[in-house]
Formats: C-alpha cells, sequence, structure tokens
C-alpha cells in the first residue's frame, strides 16, 4: 500500500484465524501440536515483519473453533515482541462474563497487553450487565492486567446476516454452509437454532449480486414479508441468492450505555469500519454510518452538545493514548521530533452527517489534515497527496 500511495497511515494485527486457516482451514478441531508450532512460527514472523499483535474475532468462524490455550500459546509470541492482544470476545450478550473470563485469563496467563475491541452489551435483556462488565475490567486493572477497551460511537453493529447461524452449519467455509442451508433436514433443524433477535432490527445493507441490490435498505421483517415466509426462512434464502454472508447493521445496543462507556477513561475510540468514499462502487452498499462518522459524532454530538467529557480528555483517547497502547513509536502527540500527522479541526462546527439511511456523507468541520508532515486535506479538500506509511509494531526487525 506504501508503494502504491496511500493517504493514510497504515498497520495492522496479525489474525488468530488467518494462522489457523493458512494450517487447518476451517475445521472444528484442535489444533495438533504440530500445526500450533507452525502457528506460533507464522505469529512470530508476523510481529517480526511489523505487526503490532495478535488479534482474534471469537464469534465468529474458524475463530470460535480455537481454544483458550491456544489462544494463550499465540498470544504469548506476541508478548515476546510487546505486541498487543485484542479480541472481539466470543459472547457480547448472554455470556459476556464468561467471555471477560476468558479475555482475562489469556492477558495473564501469556503475559501481554490486552484490548477488548468494540465493547458492548448486546440484546435488551443483557444491557444491565453494563455495570458489572465496567466492574470487571477495573478490577482487572487495578490487579495488575494491562487491559483497556475500545468502541464505537452509535448503538448499532454491523456483521454478516450469517452471525445468527449456529457454529455446525458453517464449518467448512462458506461453499459447504451454503450448501447445508438448502437441505430440508438441515432448514428445519435451524429454525429452531438460529440466534434470531428482532427481524425489524436487521437492516440489509451489502449484497453481492447485483440482482439482489433492490433489498437494500430493507429490513429482514420487510423482506420476509415480501416473499411471505418467516425470517428465519427469509435469512437462510437470502445467504443462498446472494451466495455471500450479506452486509448487516443490527439494532442491538442501549444507547445509554454508548453514553456511560464514552465517560470511560480507559475507552479509546474506533470505527471498525473499512475507509469508504462517497462513489462507486462503495455506493453499491448501504454500510453502517461509522465509516464516515464515528471520530466527528464523538468530538460533535457527545463532546460539544451532550459534554460527556472534556475536548482535551476526547482528543487525549483518540491519539495519544491509542497510540501508546499500540507502541508506536514518535506518534500520536504534537511535540518535537515526533511524526507530523495533524489534524485541525473546529471544534464549534465538527458534525457528522451519516445516517443508516444515507450513509454515505463526509462529516464536516475537518480543515486540514497533514500526514507525516504533508498535507493531505486543504480546506476541507484533499490535495491527492499520499504520504501515508507502513508503520511497524515494535517487534519490527528492520528486514
Amino acid at each position: 500500500m506504501e508503494e502504491r500511495g496511500i493517504s493514510t497511515n497504515v498497520a495492522s494485527f496479525v489474525g488468530a484465524s488467518t494462522v489457523r486457516i493458512h494450517e487447518m482451514g476451517y475445521e472444528d478441531r484442535p489444533a495438533t501440536p504440530e500445526e500450533l508450532e507452525r502457528m506460533k512460527a507464522l505469529v512470530r514472523q508476523a510481529m517480526e515483519e511489523g505487526a503490532v499483535g495478535l488479534g482474534s474475532s471469537l464469534p465468529y468462524i474458524p475463530a470460535i473453533f480455537a481454544s483458550t490455550e491456544e489462544l494463550i500459546a499465540l498470544s504469548a509470541v506476541a508478548a515476546e515482541y510487546d505486541g498487543m492482544y485484542i479480541s472481539h470476545i466470543r459472547s457480547e450478550g448472554d455470556e459476556i462474563f464468561e467471555s471477560l473470563d476468558e479475555f482475562f485469563t489469556i492477558v495473564e496467563q501469556a503475559a501481554i497487553r490486552g484490548e477488548i475491541y468494540n465493547l458492548k452489551v448486546s440484546k435488551k435483556q443483557n444491557y444491565q450487565k453494563l455495570d458489572e462488565v465496567i466492574r470487571r475490567i477495573e478490577a482487572a486493572r487495578g490487579a495488575g492486567l494491562a487491559v483497556t477497551a475500545d468502541m464505537y460511537t452509535y448503538n448499532a453493529s454491523s456483521t454478516g446476516l450469517s452471525y445468527i447461524m449456529p457454529v455446525w452449519v458453517q464449518e467448512g467455509g462458506h461453499e459447504q454452509f451454503v450448501e447445508r442451508l438448502q437441505d430440508l433436514k438441515v432448514r428445519e433443524r435451524l429454525v429452531d437454532e438460529m440466534d434470531m433477535i428482532p427481524p425489524e432490527d436487521i437492516l440489509l445493507v451489502s449484497f453481492r449480486q447485483d440482482s439482489m441490490r433492490y433489498l437494500t435498505g430493507k429490513t429482514l421483517a420487510d423482506v420476509a414479508a415480501l416473499w411471505g415466509l418467516s425470517a428465519e426462512e427469509t435469512a437462510m434464502d437470502l445467504i443462498i441468492r446472494d451466495d455471500s454472508r450479506i452486509g448487516t447493521v443490527r439494532f442491538t445496543m442501549s444507547a445509554e450505555n454508548i453514553r456511560r462507556k464514552i465517560a470511560l477513561p480507559w475507552v479509546s475510540f474506533c470505527s471498525d469500519a473499512g475507509s469508504l468514499a462517497p462513489e462507486p462502487p462503495f455506493t453499491n452498499s448501504q454500510p453502517h454510518p461509522r465509516a464516515y462518522g464515528s471520530f466527528a459524532r464523538l468530538l460533535g454530538k457527545y463532546v460539544r452538545e451532550e459534554q460527556l467529557v472534556s475536548l482535551e480528555e476526547a482528543v487525549r483517547r483518540l491519539t495519544s493514548f491509542p497510540a501508546a497502547n499500540l507502541r508506536l513509536t514518535g506518534r500520536g502527540t504534537l511535540a518535537p521530533g515526533y511524526f507530523a500527522d495533524v489534524v485541525v479541526f473546529d471544534p464549534a462546527t465538527i458534525t457528522d452527517h451519516a445516517t443508516f439511511e444515507q450513509p454515505h456523507q463526509y462529516a464536516s468541520g475537518v480543515r486540514e489534515v497533514f500526514v507525516n508532515g504533508k498535507q493531505v486535506l486543504k480546506d476541507g479538500e484533499h490535495t491527492g497527496a499520499t504520504p501515508g506509511r507502513f508503520v511497524k509494531g515494535p517487534g519490527w526487525t528492520g528486514w
């Protein structure tokens, strides 16, 4: 990316699932000792190539097949290079406490710094668990574990429609998953076993097939009514017809819990989204507005309007705090000798404009942006400059 030219800096974790797929594919079984050693070697190679740490996303296939012990072993390798373990923990709802315990165990036994990414409590029946989640994380921090979290500033998440499907139907990868969905006996079983939320809370936002894009912006409930099927049957048929996991937005979080998390000093902020532009091919889908508005929403809505945290504290948690967590040398602070990564914004006007209905809208109020000392935004307009660099993690060997 650096050679092709990019306007932002880029850094990367190595995925625990990436190395698992490399050695084992999508199989639901423990790694053999030999496979685990090869996985550890791949993590070591990635850390020496500049990865900032190890990442896991445990609700998804095949990450869900990894044992706690496997994750400890891989994390310990990243820890040798002062890398960080970040995790989308196994459950953010009914089993969130058990998932927290696993996260703490990995961090402690691997002797690694850890971050829960996209900290949230999902589903209405679990909203009240946030108090205990916060208490447990702060207790772990008080006991000496180096744990933090990050979040995006919306009460909806975004993932594939396949997220509601049980593990067994997805084992082996996408082709086998779609094939199973066409088996009548499998379909009968799935109707009872799907982790279905209210179908009106599932917004369909991206499709692979052009022929399916007329459904973009409809809810699962809308399509079920249109097709005269149950929500469960509709979900199965959508995945079959589009031959993809189908992008969705899920309204499963509490707006008040968002405010509570924003106030926590050990939580930084993310978009949890790709870099998009309001032009084709990106406009073929209706993505989560966080891709365009997450940071401006923090500074405009939650800092200026609601005054949940001070401007200075918000800036710290957007800059120096995550840079320090990631061990990014010479970045995240305005100081002599540091790389000149500078965002100039107007705190009185910065505003997000992207909505769930019309997400492809840039935020306003950001005037100038410098990356490694080169100006890439001038008076709110892109200059065409591409000074972004590959930012290496602490284990980089300088090849």
